[in-house]
Protein backbone atom coordinates (compact mmCIF):
# COMPACT_ATOMS: atom_id res chain seq x y z
CA UNK A 1 0.00 0.00 0.00
CA UNK A 2 0.67 3.65 -0.96
CA UNK A 3 0.02 7.19 -1.44
CA UNK A 4 0.60 8.60 -5.36
CA UNK A 5 -2.94 10.87 -5.17
CA UNK A 6 -3.92 12.65 -2.41
CA UNK A 7 -7.17 13.02 -1.02
CA UNK A 8 -8.88 14.98 1.25
CA UNK A 9 -11.62 14.90 3.76
CA UNK A 10 -14.19 17.07 1.48
CA UNK A 11 -13.16 14.83 -1.64
CA UNK A 12 -14.40 11.50 0.45
CA UNK A 13 -16.90 12.82 1.94
CA UNK A 14 -18.66 13.80 -1.71
CA UNK A 15 -17.53 10.40 -2.83
CA UNK A 16 -19.14 8.46 0.09
CA UNK A 17 -22.39 10.07 -1.04
CA UNK A 18 -22.88 7.43 -3.30
CA UNK A 19 -23.08 4.76 -0.25
CA UNK A 20 -24.58 3.40 3.01
CA UNK A 21 -21.21 4.13 4.82
CA UNK A 22 -22.15 6.37 7.36
CA UNK A 23 -20.45 10.00 7.64
CA UNK A 24 -16.64 10.30 7.35
CA UNK A 25 -14.69 10.55 10.94
CA UNK A 26 -11.49 10.09 9.83
CA UNK A 27 -9.23 9.89 6.54
CA UNK A 28 -5.39 8.76 7.44
CA UNK A 29 -2.83 7.71 4.44
CA UNK A 30 -1.42 4.54 4.37
CA UNK A 31 2.14 4.34 3.91
CA UNK A 32 3.49 0.82 3.09
CA UNK A 33 3.64 -0.87 -0.27
CA UNK A 34 4.11 0.68 -3.69
CA UNK A 35 1.01 0.19 -6.13
CA UNK A 36 -1.88 1.72 -5.42
CA UNK A 37 -2.90 4.96 -3.53
CA UNK A 38 -4.40 3.29 -0.20
CA UNK A 39 -5.92 5.53 3.10
CA UNK A 40 -7.29 4.29 6.32
CA UNK A 41 -10.82 5.19 6.44
CA UNK A 42 -13.49 5.30 9.78
CA UNK A 43 -16.96 6.35 8.95
CA UNK A 44 -19.69 6.28 11.77
CA UNK A 45 -20.22 2.91 10.38
CA UNK A 46 -17.08 1.80 10.86
CA UNK A 47 -13.61 1.24 9.54
CA UNK A 48 -12.62 0.79 6.07
CA UNK A 49 -9.70 0.87 3.48
CA UNK A 50 -10.47 3.38 0.70
CA UNK A 51 -8.15 2.45 -2.18
CA UNK A 52 -7.24 4.54 -5.72
CA UNK A 53 -5.84 2.59 -8.38
CA UNK A 54 -2.91 3.46 -10.11
CA UNK A 55 -0.75 3.00 -12.97
CA UNK A 56 -0.36 -0.54 -13.08
CA UNK A 57 -3.46 -1.81 -11.80
CA UNK A 58 -5.67 -1.83 -15.20
CA UNK A 59 -9.13 -1.10 -14.52
CA UNK A 60 -10.64 -4.19 -16.76
CA UNK A 61 -9.39 -6.20 -14.22
CA UNK A 62 -10.82 -4.48 -11.11
CA UNK A 63 -14.07 -6.94 -11.30
CA UNK A 64 -11.92 -10.12 -11.56
CA UNK A 65 -9.90 -8.98 -8.10
CA UNK A 66 -13.06 -7.55 -6.30
CA UNK A 67 -14.93 -10.27 -7.30
CA UNK A 68 -12.45 -13.02 -6.04
CA UNK A 69 -12.31 -11.18 -2.82
CA UNK A 70 -16.25 -11.16 -2.44
CA UNK A 71 -15.90 -15.24 -3.45
CA UNK A 72 -13.17 -16.08 -0.65
CA UNK A 73 -14.96 -14.01 1.68
CA UNK A 74 -18.80 -15.10 1.12
CA UNK A 75 -17.13 -18.94 2.00
CA UNK A 76 -15.08 -17.52 5.57
CA UNK A 77 -12.03 -17.15 4.25
CA UNK A 78 -10.65 -14.08 5.88
CA UNK A 79 -9.78 -11.60 2.99
CA UNK A 80 -11.74 -8.35 2.98
CA UNK A 81 -15.53 -7.98 1.51
CA UNK A 82 -15.92 -5.12 -1.04
CA UNK A 83 -18.46 -2.62 -0.19
CA UNK A 84 -20.93 -2.13 -3.14
CA UNK A 85 -22.44 1.31 -3.48
CA UNK A 86 -26.45 1.90 -4.05
CA UNK A 87 -26.20 0.89 -7.29
CA UNK A 88 -24.33 -2.73 -5.92
CA UNK A 89 -21.39 -1.47 -7.52
CA UNK A 90 -17.85 -2.00 -5.97
CA UNK A 91 -16.17 0.67 -8.28
CA UNK A 92 -16.37 4.84 -8.93
CA UNK A 93 -14.09 7.56 -9.72
CA UNK A 94 -12.35 9.93 -7.42
CA UNK A 95 -9.59 11.83 -8.59
CA UNK A 96 -9.25 10.46 -11.93
CA UNK A 97 -8.34 6.77 -10.34
CA UNK A 98 -11.00 3.86 -10.35
CA UNK A 99 -11.46 3.55 -6.54
CA UNK A 100 -13.11 1.39 -4.45
CA UNK A 101 -14.09 1.23 -0.59
CA UNK A 102 -13.08 -2.12 1.23
CA UNK A 103 -13.80 -3.73 4.48
CA UNK A 104 -10.90 -2.87 6.97
CA UNK A 105 -9.29 -6.22 8.41
CA UNK A 106 -8.05 -6.46 11.91
CA UNK A 107 -4.98 -7.41 12.82
CA UNK A 108 -0.69 -6.91 11.91
CA UNK A 109 1.42 -8.19 9.55
CA UNK A 110 4.85 -10.11 10.97
CA UNK A 111 8.31 -8.54 10.38
CA UNK A 112 9.79 -12.05 12.64
CA UNK A 113 7.19 -14.84 11.90
CA UNK A 114 7.54 -17.84 13.57
CA UNK A 115 7.82 -21.48 11.97
CA UNK A 116 4.33 -22.22 13.06
CA UNK A 117 3.50 -18.42 11.55
CA UNK A 118 5.32 -19.39 8.69
CA UNK A 119 3.35 -22.96 8.96
CA UNK A 120 0.00 -21.34 8.93
CA UNK A 121 0.45 -18.78 6.14
CA UNK A 122 1.10 -21.59 4.22
CA UNK A 123 -2.24 -23.42 5.48
CA UNK A 124 -3.97 -20.19 5.24
CA UNK A 125 -2.60 -20.00 1.30
CA UNK A 126 -3.74 -23.30 0.18
CA UNK A 127 -7.06 -22.92 1.78
CA UNK A 128 -7.23 -20.13 -0.25
CA UNK A 129 -6.90 -22.21 -3.87
CA UNK A 130 -9.28 -24.86 -2.60
CA UNK A 131 -12.00 -22.13 -1.59
CA UNK A 132 -11.44 -20.77 -5.11
CA UNK A 133 -11.78 -23.62 -7.12
CA UNK A 134 -15.27 -22.80 -8.11
CA UNK A 135 -14.62 -19.13 -9.06
CA UNK A 136 -15.81 -18.37 -12.72
CA UNK A 137 -13.56 -15.46 -13.75
CA UNK A 138 -10.63 -15.20 -15.38
CA UNK A 139 -7.47 -12.86 -16.09
CA UNK A 140 -3.89 -13.47 -17.51
CA UNK A 141 -1.21 -12.65 -15.58
CA UNK A 142 -0.14 -9.11 -15.66
CA UNK A 143 2.75 -9.68 -14.42
CA UNK A 144 4.13 -12.52 -16.70
CA UNK A 145 6.76 -13.23 -18.91
CA UNK A 146 5.82 -10.78 -21.42
CA UNK A 147 5.53 -8.08 -18.86
CA UNK A 148 9.59 -9.13 -17.96
CA UNK A 149 10.31 -8.32 -21.11
CA UNK A 150 8.72 -4.93 -21.32
CA UNK A 151 9.66 -3.89 -18.18
CA UNK A 152 13.62 -4.77 -18.90
CA UNK A 153 13.29 -3.15 -22.11
CA UNK A 154 12.37 -0.07 -20.57
CA UNK A 155 14.57 -0.10 -17.37
CA UNK A 156 17.46 -0.30 -20.17
CA UNK A 157 16.62 3.11 -21.17
CA UNK A 158 17.29 4.07 -17.86
CA UNK A 159 19.30 1.92 -15.91
CA UNK A 160 23.08 2.75 -14.61
CA UNK A 161 25.77 2.31 -12.30
CA UNK A 162 24.63 -0.96 -9.87
CA UNK A 163 21.01 -0.93 -11.32
CA UNK A 164 22.91 -1.47 -14.80
CA UNK A 165 24.50 -4.59 -13.47
CA UNK A 166 21.63 -5.84 -11.93
CA UNK A 167 19.63 -5.55 -15.52
CA UNK A 168 22.06 -7.67 -16.88
CA UNK A 169 22.16 -10.14 -14.31
CA UNK A 170 18.10 -10.20 -14.89
CA UNK A 171 18.31 -10.48 -18.42
CA UNK A 172 20.79 -13.61 -18.12
CA UNK A 173 17.61 -15.25 -16.39
CA UNK A 174 14.95 -14.46 -18.79
CA UNK A 175 17.44 -15.60 -21.21
CA UNK A 176 17.60 -18.93 -19.15
CA UNK A 177 14.22 -18.97 -18.48
CA UNK A 178 12.37 -18.00 -21.58
CA UNK A 179 8.67 -19.02 -20.45
CA UNK A 180 8.16 -21.16 -17.65
CA UNK A 181 4.86 -21.56 -17.93
CA UNK A 182 4.59 -24.54 -20.20
CA UNK A 183 3.68 -27.23 -17.59
CA UNK A 184 0.23 -28.79 -17.39
CA UNK A 185 0.53 -27.98 -13.75
CA UNK A 186 -3.03 -27.77 -12.01
CA UNK A 187 -4.43 -24.11 -12.52
CA UNK A 188 -7.10 -21.52 -10.78
CA UNK A 189 -7.54 -17.93 -9.67
CA UNK A 190 -3.99 -17.52 -7.24
CA UNK A 191 -2.93 -14.42 -4.90
CA UNK A 192 0.43 -13.53 -6.96
CA UNK A 193 1.48 -11.06 -4.18
CA UNK A 194 1.33 -13.39 -1.07
CA UNK A 195 4.25 -11.50 0.85
CA UNK A 196 4.27 -11.40 4.85
CA UNK A 197 2.92 -7.59 4.96
CA UNK A 198 -0.13 -8.81 2.88
CA UNK A 199 -0.91 -11.39 5.26
CA UNK A 200 -2.63 -10.15 8.98
CA UNK A 201 -1.97 -11.90 12.36
CA UNK A 202 -4.01 -11.38 15.38
CA UNK A 203 -4.04 -13.48 18.53
CA UNK A 204 -1.44 -15.85 16.60
CA UNK A 205 -3.37 -16.67 14.28
CA UNK A 206 -4.16 -15.60 10.22
CA UNK A 207 -6.40 -12.73 10.66
CA UNK A 208 -6.75 -11.50 6.81
CA UNK A 209 -4.97 -12.07 3.62
CA UNK A 210 -5.20 -8.35 1.66
CA UNK A 211 -4.08 -6.96 -1.57
CA UNK A 212 -5.49 -9.21 -4.03
CA UNK A 213 -4.60 -6.55 -6.98
CA UNK A 214 -2.19 -8.55 -8.49
CA UNK A 215 -4.84 -11.79 -8.44
CA UNK A 216 -4.74 -13.47 -12.11
CA UNK A 217 -5.38 -16.65 -13.17
CA UNK A 218 -2.40 -19.04 -13.40
CA UNK A 219 -0.96 -22.25 -11.91
CA UNK A 220 -1.23 -22.70 -8.04
CA UNK A 221 2.23 -23.85 -7.49
CA UNK A 222 3.80 -20.24 -8.85
CA UNK A 223 1.41 -18.88 -6.58
CA UNK A 224 3.48 -20.93 -3.48
CA UNK A 225 6.90 -20.24 -4.89
CA UNK A 226 6.24 -16.85 -5.13
CA UNK A 227 5.24 -17.13 -1.49
CA UNK A 228 7.92 -19.05 -0.79
CA UNK A 229 10.36 -16.79 -1.95
CA UNK A 230 8.79 -13.87 0.12
CA UNK A 231 8.49 -15.63 3.30
CA UNK A 232 11.61 -18.01 3.36
CA UNK A 233 14.48 -15.63 2.58
CA UNK A 234 16.03 -13.27 4.97
CA UNK A 235 16.66 -9.19 4.84
CA UNK A 236 19.74 -10.37 2.49
CA UNK A 237 18.05 -12.66 0.10
CA UNK A 238 19.57 -15.40 1.80
CA UNK A 239 17.56 -18.77 2.07
CA UNK A 240 16.29 -20.00 5.72
CA UNK A 241 15.42 -23.29 4.77
CA UNK A 242 13.67 -23.97 8.21
CA UNK A 243 11.14 -21.38 7.18
CA UNK A 244 10.94 -22.78 3.50
CA UNK A 245 10.04 -26.04 4.95
CA UNK A 246 7.53 -24.58 7.43
CA UNK A 247 5.39 -22.80 4.98
CA UNK A 248 5.39 -26.09 2.22
CA UNK A 249 4.70 -27.97 5.14
CA UNK A 250 1.70 -25.97 6.56
CA UNK A 251 0.61 -25.59 2.49
CA UNK A 252 0.64 -28.94 1.84
CA UNK A 253 -1.13 -30.16 5.21
CA UNK A 254 -4.21 -28.59 3.33
CA UNK A 255 -3.65 -29.38 -0.55
CA UNK A 256 -0.48 -31.46 -1.22
CA UNK A 257 1.50 -30.88 -3.94
CA UNK A 258 1.44 -33.35 -7.21
CA UNK A 259 4.56 -34.57 -8.23
CA UNK A 260 4.35 -32.28 -11.60
CA UNK A 261 4.07 -29.34 -9.03
CA UNK A 262 6.87 -30.36 -6.70
CA UNK A 263 9.12 -31.22 -9.60
CA UNK A 264 8.22 -27.48 -10.83
CA UNK A 265 8.70 -25.93 -7.97
CA UNK A 266 12.41 -24.31 -8.20
CA UNK A 267 11.62 -23.11 -11.72
CA UNK A 268 8.83 -21.61 -10.86
CA UNK A 269 10.54 -20.03 -7.62
CA UNK A 270 12.93 -18.32 -9.87
CA UNK A 271 10.42 -17.35 -12.14
CA UNK A 272 8.79 -15.42 -9.35
CA UNK A 273 12.27 -13.91 -8.09
CA UNK A 274 13.08 -12.90 -11.58
CA UNK A 275 9.40 -11.19 -11.85
CA UNK A 276 9.77 -9.24 -8.17
CA UNK A 277 13.72 -8.11 -9.70
CA UNK A 278 12.37 -6.59 -12.14
CA UNK A 279 9.55 -4.92 -11.11
CA UNK A 280 11.20 -3.33 -8.28
CA UNK A 281 14.18 -2.47 -10.76
CA UNK A 282 11.76 -0.48 -12.65
CA UNK A 283 10.04 1.23 -9.51
CA UNK A 284 14.10 2.08 -8.39
CA UNK A 285 15.05 3.56 -11.48
CA UNK A 286 11.69 5.27 -12.48
CA UNK A 287 10.78 6.35 -8.57
CA UNK A 288 9.33 10.27 -8.11
CA UNK A 289 10.48 11.57 -4.82
CA UNK A 290 7.63 13.32 -4.43
CA UNK A 291 5.47 10.27 -3.61
CA UNK A 292 4.95 8.87 -0.58
CA UNK A 293 6.19 5.76 -1.31
CA UNK A 294 9.50 4.22 -0.64
CA UNK A 295 11.18 1.79 -3.84
CA UNK A 296 12.20 -1.80 -2.54
CA UNK A 297 15.53 -2.90 -3.11
CA UNK A 298 15.44 -5.76 -6.25
CA UNK A 299 19.09 -6.70 -5.14
CA UNK A 300 17.80 -9.16 -2.41
CA UNK A 301 15.14 -10.92 -5.34
CA UNK A 302 17.70 -11.38 -7.86
CA UNK A 303 20.02 -13.11 -4.64
CA UNK A 304 17.15 -15.71 -4.40
CA UNK A 305 17.91 -16.92 -8.44
CA UNK A 306 20.88 -18.61 -6.92
CA UNK A 307 19.08 -21.03 -4.22
CA UNK A 308 16.31 -21.57 -6.90
CA UNK A 309 18.82 -23.06 -9.45
CA UNK A 310 20.99 -24.83 -7.06
CA UNK A 311 17.33 -26.73 -6.39
CA UNK A 312 17.03 -27.22 -10.08
CA UNK A 313 20.21 -28.90 -10.49
CA UNK A 314 19.17 -31.56 -7.86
Amino acid sequence: MAVFTPVSLDQAHAFLAAYDLGQVRELAPIAEGVENTNYRLETTAGRFVLTLFEGRTDAASLPFCLGLTAHLAARGFPCPTPMPDRAGGWLGRLNDRATAVIEWKAGAWLRDPTEADQAAAGAVLAQLHLAAVDYAGRRVNPVGPAAWRRLADRCAAGASGQDRVLLDQAEDGLKRLDDPFTDDLPVGAVHADFFPDNVLFQDGAVSGVIDFYFGCTGPLAYDLAIALSAWGFDAEGRAIPSALAAFQRGYETVRPLTSAERAALPRLGEAAALRFTLTRLHDRIFHDPSKLVTPKDPSVFLRRLDHWRALEAV
